[in-house]
């Protein structure tokens, strides 16, 4: 060939495509494509390449198998063939076959696709006809004759190629384009959805969405459940609303298919206001009638007629949450404040001063727990350990003030000595006392007399003699009380609530039982609540939208202190167990997770999957519940975190006495609702047996001689100890629940008191202190002390199982216990019902009277705030005054979250 058309040939042959974008290329004309990615090795590869062809050698791809899928039709030279390459394996190119005609582009993408480095790629064309000079290198240069006659005998038909300038348009037949077009510009791609990879081999492809695909280990691995490949294939999790990869489980935003809202139509919210207001009447006069008292107090002490008694406006910023200096109880509107030292005091502090009987404590309480090491915690005699970072006892020195003394005109002066407590608001003047006025009205005009008197209707659970109906499908023996009729719970299908108006709950509820829900699960999308997936959510990587979250504070159940675990570790011991150097079930549980921002911001899919199977969310719905008067706070307050909060832990059928994972008694501030997500049987290896049980004989022992060392029935108190309780336990089954009925209070005190020395709490320490029975939350009560409770004061509790997809609805004010037969995934929210705000106010009585060290001594409910707004917005529904919606609500300020002990001083 003469020079001039051997240069044309090279500069052919050497031209190059430049790939930015994961190697994405369409290559105009027919031609072997090598891929290179450094541009050293250019020029060997291309030898390499004709030597390969000159023996007519056929590349493949022996490690993975990859096989190229060829389209029939494979005619003679000039006939229009289509080439597609599949390529499923390692990342590496599919085999190479002898290239035929072509007289169209062949889309490459899926070849390209499969490196993961996003670098500059070379792509060389290097055509058969081009390229035939260096085939036979002793063919003479100037023979285009001898040269072709050379390729046709090979089988190659040369290939003329466009000299212009590469073009990116590709042209397909009629068949590929409508497969384009429903499957994007990738259609051939096998990278999967769930994992980001193309190296797993097969993948499954969605026919719904006609974009997504899963390989087949990711199907395995995080859809089990999904048996046949053909389920995924006619429509694929994403579709479903239920895919957990990681991008989808941050997903903050609406999707479809999936609504938690609640719509509440006009009508059903006057209802809903008319009983509300009905309802918290009587706590409006309450709270009213303190806050008249305290008036009258200050017109004796100015010398002014009651009405013209005009508290000064304290100017509290919204967005900050005022406590009493003595007792820590909430401040939503009268108050004193000290004029010198900025010091506040509640109305009812300023009452107690007055009469002389100030009832709080001043003084931190000292729990006295020692850690005697991890030997004492197996029956050994251990060695006390010093505490660098002792929290229990942190502040047992610390004497809060308590010099507040009254005159007899009734002022009061601060414990500063120097300034007199002056009368604040922080309301509009009188709001109170206007709203009783206007609520007496309302039931003058006879508006609020048309809802049904539940108490004069019969309850669907009683027969027409009035007892319990033993058939009757909906209920659930819990109790064998003696001549009682609440021995029965109320406990639905989820779609026997949806169908049902509220009156057949309300016939419970307003009673202080508990209800159970069954099946709540069926009315989400189906995500997945296995601890892995949520590991996969909460795993972050720090950036500006997450913090970084690889550890967490676990509870040891066996001497019930927090630790560090790294997360991943703990989901493994939840699936597989853990156990201690001794063989001991290593038992642990996270509480209010995930700690930091909230459960919508760390795992908004499921804060979503969570609200859609929430029963009853007339009640329960956090932001939207007509019912809930949480919601009901102005949006520039700062509001208590009601949650949903997760609570993860493991947990073994038999009840080991010691280091079992139980939630210990105690009492929520409102009302609250727990859902059981998931759970996971983790079987002991029978090899453990024996020296579990020599463990136990060694705890029954340590606990005779220092628990129980005044029983006399020694062998018998030895026996019980010994041969703990082992729970049937279903395949469903999940967590044993023991509720206690608000007025068995009184006795289940008393006993606890009497009793609490045959407890251990802290490093297994026996209790050596009771400041409240109840409130400590420091005891568990085995089935060895259910029986002495009933034995001794003829009470027990409502006794039930909780298998998965049970929703659990608690009142406030009844005292509960939870045990975990399994593993257990639980989440729980808060929630205030008009029913139950007398107690309510009784628990916020009660909290006051804590040390001021009580871990449950903070007011964070601000009951008494709640119902003024609930009151004002009821009375502007009744009336026809809009008030704002969920959908406002969401767009108002956030309030500047403040420590909760935060004041305001002017």
């Amino acid at each position: 060939m003469d020079p001039a058309e051997e240069s044309e040939v090279r500069a052919e042959e050497e031209t190059v495509v430049r790939v930015e974008e994961k190697g994405e290329v369409l290559i105009e004309g027919e031609g072997e494509v090598r891929v290179e990615e450094e541009e050293g090795k250019a020029k060997v590869e291309e030898e390499s390449e004709v030597k390969a062809e000159e023996e007519g050698r056929v590349l493949v791809d022996e490690e993975n198998g990859a096989q190229d899928e060829e389209e029939e039709g494979e005619t003679k030279a000039g006939e229009e063939v289509g080439s597609k390459v599949e390529e499923e394996g390692n990342g590496r190119v599919g085999c190479n076959r002898p290239k035929r005609a072509c007289s169209r582009n062949v889309n490459y993408a899926a070849i390209f696709n499969c490196f993961e480095e996003p670098k500059m790629k070379r792509v060389k064309k290097i055509g058969k006809k081009k390229r035939a000079s260096a085939t036979t290198t002793g063919e003479a240069s100037g023979s285009k004759a001898k040269r072709k006659k050379k390729e046709e005998n090979d089988s190659e038909v040369p290939v003329t190629l466009n000299k212009k300038q590469m073009s990116t348009v590709v042209v397909n037949g009629d068949k590929d384009n409508q497969i384009q077009k429903d499957n994007g510009d990738n259609w051939e791609s096998n990278m999967c959805h769930q994992c980001q990879r193309n190296d797993k081999g097969r993948v499954v492809r969605c026919l719904n969405c006609k974009r997504k695909r899963y390989c087949i280990p990711c199907l395995n691995t995080w859809y089990p459940h999904i048996k046949e490949e053909a389920k995924i294939a006619e429509k694929c999790p994403f579709c479903w609303n239920t895919c957990n990869c990681r991008s989808c489980l941050r997903l903050d935003t609406k999707m479809e298919g999936i609504n938690s809202d609640l719509k509440v139509s006009k009508d059903e919210k006057i209802q809903c206001s008319k009983y509300i207001l009905q309802k918290l009447l009587p706590h409006l006069k309450e709270i009213d009638n303190d806050q008249i008292a305290e008036k009258k107090v200050e017109a004796e002490i100015s010398g002014l007629d009651l009405e013209k008694v005009k508290p000064q406006n304290a100017k509290c910023p919204k967005d900050e949450r005022v406590y009493c200096d003595n007792c820590q109880t909430a401040i939503f509107d009268l108050h004193r404040r000290c004029s010198s030292c900025g010091s506040d005091m509640c109305l009812i502090c300023c009452l107690e001063i007055r009469k002389g009987k100030l009832q709080t404590c001043h003084e931190d309480v000292s729990w006295n727990f020692i850690n005697r090491g991890f030997e004492y915690l197996h029956g050994g005699r251990g060695k006390k350990v010093d505490m660098t970072d002792d929290k229990l006892n942190s502040k047992d020195s610390k004497k809060h003030p308590s010099g507040w003394k009254a005159n007899e005109a009734g002022i009061i002066t601060c414990y500063c000595g120097a300034g007199e407590l002056k009368l604040k608001r922080m309301l509009p003047d009188g709001m109170v006392s206007n709203l009783v006025k206007r609520v007496e009205e309302a039931n003058e005009a006879n508006m609020l007399l048309d809802l049904p008197e539940m108490a004069m209707e019969r309850c669907p659970c009683f027969n027409s003699e009035g007892h319990i109906d033993m058939d009757y499908s909906k209920s659930l023996k819990a109790a064998c009380r003696e001549g009682s009729e609440d021995n029965f719970l109320y406990c639905p299908n989820v779609k026997d609530v949806q169908q049902d108006d509220l009156k057949h709950f309300q016939h419970h509820w307003v009673k202080g039982e508990p209800v159970i829900v069954k099946d709540v699960l069926s009315a989400t999308s189906g995500l997945s609540w296995e601890p892995m997936v949520m590991y996969r959510g909460c795993r972050q990587i720090t950036n500006t939208k997450h913090e970084s979250l690889l550890e967490v504070n676990a509870t040891d159940c066996l001497d019930c202190c927090e630790g560090t675990v790294n997360l991943h570790e703990f989901f493994l011991g939840y699936t597989k167990g853990r156990f201690d150097r001794k063989g001991w079930p290593h038992i642990l549980k996270l509480k209010d997770w995930p700690p930091s921002k909230t459960f919508k911001e760390n795992l908004p899919r499921h804060c979503e999957e969570f609200l859609c199977s929430l029963p009853l969310k007339q009640y329960t719905h956090p932001r939207s519940g007509p019912l809930n008067i949480a919601v009901k706070l102005p949006d520039n307050c700062l509001k208590p975190d009601m949650g949903p909060k997760t609570y993860v832990a493991y947990g073994f059928a038999q009840e080991y006495g010691r280091g079992d994972s139980v939630t210990k008694l105690h009492c929520d501030m409102s009302d609250a609702v727990n859902v059981l997500t998931h759970i996971s049987e983790v079987p002991i290896d029978p090899k453990k047996q024996p020296q579990i049980e020599e463990l136990k004989k060694a705890h029954a022992e340590q606990d005779l001689k220092e628990l129980y060392s005044s029983v006399p029935n020694y062998e018998e108190k030895m026996k019980s100890l010994e041969n703990t309780n082992e729970e049937e336990v279903g395949e469903d089954d999940g967590a044993l629940w023991d509720i206690f009925r608000r007025e068995d209070v009184p006795k289940l005190e008393e006993y606890l008191q009497k009793h609490y020395k045959e407890f251990r709490h802290f490093f297994c320490c026996p209790v050596s202190k009771v400041v409240h029975p109840i409130h400590d939350q420091t005891f568990y009560l085995t089935r060895y002390h259910i029986t002495k409770l009933k034995e001794e004061f003829g009470i027990e509790p409502w006794t039930f199982v909780q298998k998965v997809g049970d929703a659990v609805l608690i009142p406030v004010g009844c005292p509960h216990q939870v045990r975990n037969l399994k593993s257990c995934t639980k989440v729980a929210l808060d929630f205030v019902s008009p029913e139950n705000v007398g107690e309510c106010f009784r628990l916020t009585k009660e909290y006051r009277l804590l040390p001021p060290n009580h871990h449950s001594k903070e007011d964070k409910l601000q009951i008494k705030k709640m119902v003024v707004s609930a009151v004002e917005e009821a009375l502007n529904d009744l009336s026809g005054k809009e008030s704002r919606g969920p959908e406002e609500k969401k767009k108002a300020p956030v309030a500047r979250k403040k420590a909760t002990t935060s004041k305001s001083k002017n």
